[in-house]
């Protein structure tokens, strides 16, 4: 048998690395180009979908509903509570019913934390619990209600007053007592507002002194946890405003507090105790305020402008994000579930994008009662009279 001759052929291996290595880089290049290129269509649409002006839109579902005279409507957790003298409905953006409370109210009232919704009587008695699924529990007060707050995990804080002597009640979301306070106005001044954190522990509470003629605002913080256990009756700050009134006051989750005043707005902050950690000073009388758990928004009278009003709004650090005028006559003025700020009248509406952008301004023929951000850049709720509205802004 032959033999088969073999030959030993021999290649330059650092040529080759190098081609290789030079077709890797040409890919990483071509990726990161491509990569480039679409952040910065995305991002370019983005900008322009946020900047653009919308004057009109697309129904893309109706849906008729029937509210009896003088309903009022409040957001819980991205759906609707409708509620009058007569009871409070649940409903989602298809008028679907979630759950129904009834009850008998002079001057209801809604709060709402979490997955926790409260009605109250104010001046009344009366204080129905829910949760997403429906009712689970009801108080029963013997002193007007005045104000009510409830925690992210169902705790509720009733403020009452009754012959010059405020009375602080805090209940669990069944309704059961859990504990109770008194602030005599002759000691501590006139009570105008209380807060409750979302994890219940803490508390505040807004007192007016009114005495020969000098005003003083007082601001007191509480404390049922452990760092309040060896304070006097809970009590773990105390903070007074000469020539002030602070009628509001509100917790933003469970660390910061905020006191809204006639002339200047307090942001408090701290774990344990708190301390002041910015103020935002107001030159003219405050018109409106509003908020959500990141911004605070207020609306000013504009004098020797051809808008008559003038909107601000600050971070929870007091630096401003925008500064907008505007001339809706408005009704309500709140952020949206997405950040925006809606401005709505009887049958105009207007929003912004929190660039101070004009993002859509609409008029309508029925009146408009609420608006809901419905996911996406350019979807939203409107609810009208007699309708629920999806749209989509174009």
């Amino acid at each position: 048998m032959d033999k088969q001759a073999y030959r030993v052929v021999t290649s330059d291996v650092n040529e080759m690395n190098e081609k290789i290595h030079k077709h890797r880089r040409r890919i990483l290049i071509l990726t990161v180009l491509v990569v480039v290129l679409l952040l910065g269509t995305v991002t370019g649409t983005y900008i322009y979908l946020q900047t653009r002006n919308y004057t009109d839109f697309d129904v893309l579902g109706s849906v008729e509903r029937e509210d009896s005279s003088g309903t009022k409507f409040a957001v819980f957790n991205g759906n609707i509570i409708k509620y009058s003298k007569d009871g409070a409905t649940f409903i989602n953006a298809d008028n679907h019913m979630i759950w129904n409370q009834t009850y008998e109210m002079q001057s209801p009232m809604v709060d709402t934390c979490g997955d926790y919704a409260v009605v109250a009587d104010k001046k009344g008695e009366n204080i129905y619990i829910m949760d997403m699924q429906g009712p689970c529990g009801e108080i029963k007060t013997a002193m007007p209600i005045q104000r009510v707050q409830v925690a992210n995990q169902g705790t509720v804080a009733i403020l009452m007053e009754q012959d010059g002597t405020g009375y602080i009640h805090l209940y669990d979301r069944s309704g059961t007592f859990l504990a109770e306070g008194e602030l005599h106005t002759q000691n501590s001044g006139y009570p105008l507002d209380i807060a409750i954190s979302d994890d219940g522990k803490k508390m505040a509470v807004s007192l007016l002194d009114v005495n020969e003629g000098n005003v003083k605002t007082t601001i007191i913080f509480y404390n049922f946890d452990s760092a309040g256990q060896e304070e006097i009756d809970n009590i773990v700050g105390r903070f007074s405003y000469a020539d002030m009134v602070l009628p509001q006051v509100e917790f933003f989750a469970n660390d910061t507090m905020v006191a809204f005043g006639n002339g200047k707005t307090v942001i408090f902050g701290g774990k344990e105790k708190p301390e002041v950690r910015h103020e935002i000073s107001a030159d003219t009388e405050i018109r409106s305020i509003f908020y959500n758990d990141v911004h605070l928004g207020f609306v000013y009278a504009n004098e020797n402008n051809e808008l008559p009003y003038k909107m601000q709004v600050f971070d929870l650090e007091g630096k401003e994000v925008f500064s907008q005028d505007f001339a809706v006559e408005y009704e309500e003025i709140r952020f949206l579930e997405n950040g925006e700020v809606c401005v709505r009248g009887e049958t105009e509406c207007v929003i912004f994008t929190l660039w101070g952008w004009e993002k859509f301004h609409g008029s309508f023929e029925k009146s408009i009662k609420l608006v809901l951000s419905a996911g996406g850049i350019r979807n939203y709720v409107f609810l009208r009279e007699g309708e629920i509205q999806k749209v989509r802004l174009k």
